[in-house]
């Protein structure tokens, strides 16, 4: 399965250290390997359309993500810090749902594999 990231994801990605920037490529790899059948504890729906990748570690990374065209687009991610998701990072990972279903964001969605992390 191909995987497309946002630039705000690639960005995020980027300014984590070394170790955390690690397993979050091994957890996109997981993704593209197991596509919808990849469950918990690396990935859990959240809305319709809508799942979140699940990367524990020092810092609790999550990644929302959808399925689309037979890809999986990286859309919003955040470091976790409470138990529940705040609505502020929900409403922009729905937000660029809708904008990923409607088309208008695919041309900011960058391929994974040409995407290089610190």
């Amino acid at each position: 399965m191909e995987i497309y990231t946002d630039l705000q994801v690639e960005k995020f990605t980027r300014s984590l250290q070394r170790q955390a920037g690690t397993k979050i490529v091994r957890t996109i790899e997981l993704l593209e390997t197991f596509g919808h059948n990849l469950t918990m504890p690396h990935s859990k729906k959240v809305a319709k359309n809508l799942f979140e990748l699940r990367i524990k570690g020092q810092q609790e990374i999550r990644i929302f993500f959808t399925f689309y065209d037979n890809a999986a687009h990286l859309l919003h991610c955040y470091v976790k810090k409470q138990q529940k998701i705040p609505e502020k990072e929900l409403e922009q990972a729905l937000r660029k749902l809708g904008l990923c279903h409607g088309k208008s964001i695919m041309s900011s969605l960058r391929q994974f594999k040409n995407v290089t992390l610190g």
